[in-house]
């Protein structure tokens, strides 16, 4: 019986479906990990050695190398790590990805698992259902599992049987005796299939199935793994195209280092896998030889000589490669050198999403901190506007224009990204947190826009040829200080890792600014009364008042978003704590 199209096509949906349930499991263990994940991630900065151990746990966790690494040059991009601190999680998530063959050759070929995972989907359906967010999380991993190894046994079940199409068997077998070029035209092939899948899993995946098959030999799939290690590297690369230097360092270097693991294992190929060969001798003597298995028996064993392959290789070149990452990292900023970067409106969502909605909500967190640094340099430039003496006035209206556009811009694409974290399938609190994030960046607009309203009013009045006395402007200046108070307990707040924070220094610095803005309109009033200044520039003095108590408004709006509270919720809580 021959292959037909329809088989290939079938064979095509079974990979189709084993990538989607990859997908549901890896995205059901990131929701389980929650906070867990985002610790792990603060391990990065430590050592070199710590961040292998970080980048080996989080691939664990998320299932996916391409994920850690994206992460890392998402992270790296966002300052938040150095690129010689991502060296080190890069190298980790290297020896990280070699769980998924583990899971897979042992659960999905010396096991009949297909029953087994129809009982898990049946198990854990009804938990989707749940009120538990963390249950349904968990039951959403464990039903992504069960799918991911149905679609494994389609995969076995849809490729050609070696008996009924010898001539599919021939054709590949000829590409297998030219020694070195065939490890070479394998390692090609290996990359060419990551790429095609964008998966390394579902690439290992493949070619533990050929290799249980009978398509291919022991030494043909390794030369595939050490292709499929050379393939993931390009999706980190892609995700750094639109990323700084320093995201496009960490990709390269990722491409580097993984490069030269593969360079030196195909010189020492054939050593190396006479060696594993002796240790699954020595674990499982009666199996036989795993280099040519002919048996089912000799074949499962073979798809476990592989993931022992994979793992003994990624760790080894780990080893080896570790002393020399400052070569390596001086190579690669000798090849991506550091050149004057084109200024973005936003500073840390360069990069596209990140792997995970819980990191990409983070990336957004991060942002809205940038934010508020540009508020407060506004601050300072409407400061230097209505005090300096130096004639620099045209300086601070031109900065203060520049970043009031610059917050229209963060403030679209803030909620754009914010918007698309949304449409994936997110957590309760994660709704909570977007929402929140949304108020914020709506706040600081308007403040950004405030500052621009005051900077007209001080340019229409020094274009009419009067201004405040001096009297006033000390006025003006205690309710300034008293508002950047406001803006640096924000700041602050935003600084909190969990985002609990105590409402009452802000509620504090809200009832001073409203009190001061009273006692300086009854100052107004009596100013007027008194003909200290005419009309005309009592009602700019007003104006600025009203302006900047607005401005204490919005700040007080955005401490409220942060800490997930109302005013009157917090005011009432203030209330029950001072009586």
């Amino acid at each position: 019986m021959s292959y037909t199209f329809w088989d290939f096509l079938q064979l095509i949906g079974a990979l189709g479906i084993f990538i989607y349930g990859m997908k549901v499991f890896s995205d059901g263990l990131q929701k389980v990990a929650g906070n867990k994940l985002r610790a792990i991630l603060k391990g990065m900065t430590s050592t070199r050695f710590r961040g292998i151990l970080t980048g080996f746990s989080t691939t664990a966790i998320t299932q996916s190398s391409s994920t850690t690494t994206v992460m890392v040059v998402s992270f790296v991009n966002a300052g938040l790590i150095t690129f010689l601190e991502s060296t080190g999680v890069i190298m980790g998530a290297n020896i990280g990805t070699t769980v998924t063959s583990w899971i897979i050759s042992v659960f999905g070929f010396k096991m009949q698992i297909t029953p087994l995972a129809m009982i898990m989907i049946g198990v854990f359906f009804p938990f989707m259902f749940f009120g538990r967010e963390r249950l349904r999380n968990l039951a959403e991993s464990m039903i992504g599992f069960g799918i991911l190894f149905i679609g494994l046994d389609f995969i076995k079940n849809g490729v050609p049987n070696i008996q009924q199409n010898p001539e599919m068997f021939q054709f590949l077998n000829q590409f297998t005796e030219f020694g070195f070029l065939s490890i070479a035209l394998f390692v090609i092939v290996g990359t060419l299939l990551t790429l095609l899948t964008q998966s390394s899993s579902a690439a290992m995946a493949i070619t533990l199935v050929m290799l249980f098959q009978g398509w291919i030999d022991f030494p043909i799939a390794a030369a595939m793994v050490l292709g499929e290690n050379i393939g993931t590297t390009v999706t980190a690369n892609i995700a750094a195209v639109v990323g700084n230097v320093y995201a496009k360092r960490a990709a390269r270097f990722h491409f580097v280092f993984n490069i030269f693991g593969v360079l030196w294992m195909m010189i020492l190929m054939q050593p190396f896998l006479l060696g594993i060969d002796a240790l699954m001798g020595y674990f499982a003597p009666g199996a036989g030889s795993v280099m040519h298995a002919t048996s089912e028996m000799g074949r499962a064993n073979a798809t476990l000589a592989l993931s022992l392959f994979h793992s003994t290789f990624n760790v080894i070149n780990v080893l080896l490669l570790v002393g020399f990452v400052p070569y390596i990292v001086k190579l690669v900023e000798k090849y991506q050198k550091e050149k004057e970067d084109t200024q973005t409106r936003l500073k840390y969502i360069s990069s596209g999403m990140m792997s995970s909605p819980e990191l990409s909500i983070e990336q957004a967190h991060k942002e809205i901190q940038f934010f508020a640094r540009l508020i407060d340099k506004m601050h300072f430039s409407i400061e230097g506007l209505l005090f300096n003496k130096q004639n620099k006035q045209d300086k601070f209206l031109e900065k203060i224009e520049k970043r009031e556009g610059i917050t229209d811009n963060i403030e679209l694409e803030i909620a754009e990204y914010l918007t698309k974290i949304s449409s994936y399938n997110i957590t309760e609190e994660s709704t909570r947190r977007i929402r929140g994030m949304h108020s914020m960046i709506n706040d600081l607009e308007r403040v950004a826009d405030i500052y621009y309203q005051m900077s007209k009013t001080f340019e229409r009045m020094q274009g009419e040829g009067y201004e405040l006395p001096q009297t006033a402007m000390e006025k003006i200046h205690k309710l300034l200080d008293l508002v950047h108070d406001a803006i640096q307990n924000v700041r602050n707040n935003l600084s909190e890792a969990n985002g609990k924070i105590n409402l009452q220094e802000s509620i504090e610095i809200e009832d001073a600014i409203d009190e001061c803005r009273d006692n300086l309109q009854e100052f107004h009033y009596s100013q007027l009364e008194n003909n200290v200044y005419s009309n005309e520039v009592g009602f700019v003095f007003l104006d600025y008042l009203n302006r900047l108590e607005k401005i204490g408004d919005h700040l007080f709006n955005v401490n409220e978003a942060i800490a997930g509270v109302k005013v009157k919720a917090a005011y009432e809580e203030v209330v029950e704590e001072m009586a």
